[in-house]
């Protein structure tokens, strides 16, 4: 799989089941390879490992992804934690046997950056902030979309 990777997120830890008194360590991210379709990709293994390979790139970068496992999603447990996908499957990365390799979209395919750009949820779904301020009363306690953009950033 190669494409734009569109979200990620931070390295945790959870108690090892199976080794009782150590951790196994996860992340997870997002990459798109078309206006259409992008998929989640998680990560499990060694601390050394998935920090590892969680700094060797982020959002924006191009990846190639070599022979992770292909997984039905648990829609309902999933969504709760990862991006919502248009796709029924998730990719899952092992330290043994799958390989992520990064490279610059211009190197890649410059149509992939245009993808960067794309938002991954219906136009019709979102809030503009007007009508979030216009109608808050009725709207409390809603989960909402919105789209906007960021005008600046400082301290």
């Amino acid at each position: 799989v190669i494409g734009v990777v569109i979200g990620k997120t931070d390295v945790r830890s959870f108690p090892d089941r199976k080794n009782i008194g150590t951790e196994r360590y996860t992340f997870g991210f997002t990459v798109r390879d078309s206006p259409t379709y992008y998929i989640n990709v998680q990560s499990w293994g060694r601390e050394e490992y998935i920090r590892s390979l969680s700094e060797s790139f982020r959002i924006g970068d191009c990846v190639t992804i070599e022979n992770p496992l292909i997984q039905s999603k648990e829609a309902e447990r999933e969504e709760k934690f990862n991006p919502v996908t248009p796709s029924a499957y998730k990719l899952l990365l092992s330290e043994n046997h799958s390989v992520v390799k990064t490279s610059s979209c211009y190197d890649t395919d410059t149509r992939l950056l245009s993808l960067l750009h794309l938002p991954v949820k219906d136009p019709q779904d979102y809030y503009s902030l007007g009508d979030i301020v216009a109608n808050g009363q009725s709207l409390h306690g809603r989960v909402l979309n919105v789209l906007a953009a960021v005008m600046a950033v400082s301290e």
